[in-house]
């Protein structure tokens, strides 16, 4: 890239990072009450999300080759077991995903 393309690029970043940053604000002051379609929003979407991460990291698993899902298995219940335990979904998803990398890479 040339050093004017360089700039444009690194340009158009900054007003893209800018603008989802003020956007929300500029349209959604604090003296006027949030639209009940924006609450419903922050209500379920968290929840979307995270079913769609579950699904999409399934996806490819196959229940009749390989290790048969096991691994996937186990690191979902671990995962669970600990949010019902701790209620910290840091300490979930890591722990989840560091049991899954230590059984695919040492047991199957």
């Amino acid at each position: 890239m040339t050093l004017t393309q360089q700039i444009i690029t690194i340009a158009m970043v900054v007003l893209g990072t800018m603008l989802t940053r003020f956007l929300p604000f500029l349209l959604f002051p604090a003296g006027k009450p949030t639209p009940k379609y924006i609450q419903y929003l922050g209500r379920v979407l968290p929840a979307s999300v995270f079913g769609l991460l579950v699904i999409y990291c399934l996806k490819n698993v196959s229940v009749f080759t390989g290790s048969h899902g096991i691994p996937e298995l186990l690191a979902i219940l671990l995962v669970v077991v600990l949010h019902l335990w701790k209620r910290q979904m840091l300490l979930s998803i890591a722990g989840g995903t560091v049991f899954y990398m230590i059984l695919v890479q040492t047991v199957f």
